[in-house]
């Protein structure tokens, strides 16, 4: 394949991480690979709720456009941002090796506020502040948005006790300070920890086709595995609302592990799941799992999410 390819990515530091990752890996196998920046609408208004402005797939949407109007070839993202699904015409290329999918609390000064009933942690994300409300219910959460840099500089800047990050973000741009804690606890979003490629579909003609191929063979198919069955639980129990959902599948052997949570916004409650099963049952894991939530009461939670949500 003499065409290079054009690898549309968002243009913050972890974003244009991925995309050198995708563009040495296939550079590795021989192709070229030219990065196209674009900027999305979730990099540029920060000063609102995410979930106010689109919640998922607000920082997609820019990129999915592009490729459409023939300006990438392929796009690079972080799997957790990827709505379950996609635009017509376009399919997931690749899913590469996951990294570590755990949270992190990065903190100031000391770790004391954990025993106490006044801590301030900021975030950004429904999930990690009902599980984190769920666990200290006396806290105060605080709205942070923007990139990795961003909301470390936020956090320095202003009188919170620490903020929450995805530690594989962190890790790949070294940002991560030895004033940390992993939150195992947590259970992450599903396909945390994952990067994605997405392409045009074989009907756009050769080119693309020869694009699908080049891409597949960056693919890790045990993470295809696990994030298929995390985004699989996700979108059978959100219905299109963005929800506190968490889950995390592990592959062992001949097994796979799932956990998955779906929690009320005020961390009041939370309804989980754990299966195993055989890694030959992964196919429908995931549903079979958000099906055991709202057996459990996750409907009616849902219905109250859904309805909180309206009046955010």
């Amino acid at each position: 394949m003499e065409k290079v390819i054009r690898i549309g990515t968002r243009n913050s530091e972890l974003a244009l991480w991925q995309a050198q990752l995708v563009q040495k890996s296939l550079r590795s196998l021989g192709y070229q690979g030219e990065i196209v920046e674009v900027s999305s609408t979730g990099d540029e208004i920060l000063d609102i709720p995410l979930h106010q402005i689109g919640g998922m797939g607000l920082f997609t949407k820019t990129l999915d456009i592009a490729m459409l109007q023939g300006k990438i070839d392929i796009a690079v993202h972080s799997l957790k941002d990827v709505p379950t699904q996609l635009p017509d015409t376009i399919v997931q290329a690749a899913v590469l090796e996951r990294a570590h999918v755990q949270d992190v609390l990065v903190y100031k000064d000391d770790l004391d506020f954990l025993e106490v009933t006044t801590g301030i942690v900021a975030t950004g994300s429904l999930r990690r502040k009902a599980q984190w409300l769920n666990r200290y219910p006396t806290h105060t959460l605080t709205d942070l948005r923007g990139n990795v840099n961003t909301r470390l500089k936020k956090l320095k800047e202003n009188n919170w006790n620490g903020a929450i990050f995805a530690r594989a973000g962190l890790e790949r741009i070294h940002l991560l300070p030895p004033e940390h804690l992993v939150l195992d606890w947590m259970i992450p979003a599903p396909a945390q920890g994952a990067i994605m490629i997405t392409a045009l579909d074989e009907t756009k003609g050769n080119t693309a086709k020869s694009i699908l191929q080049a891409c597949a063979k960056l693919n890790h198919r045990e993470t295809e595995i696990t994030v298929a069955a995390e985004r699989q639980f996700m979108r059978a129990l959100e219905g299109g609302c963005t929800a506190p959902i968490g889950a995390c599948a592990t592959i062992s052997r001949d097994k796979i592990s799932f956990k998955g949570v779906l929690s009320a916004l005020d961390g009041s409650s939370q309804i989980e799941v754990q299966k195993q099963v055989p890694l030959q049952n992964a196919f429908d894991l995931g549903t079979i799992c958000a099906e055991e939530i709202l057996k459990k009461g996750g409907t009616a939670l849902m219905k109250k999410i859904k309805e909180e949500m309206k009046l955010s």
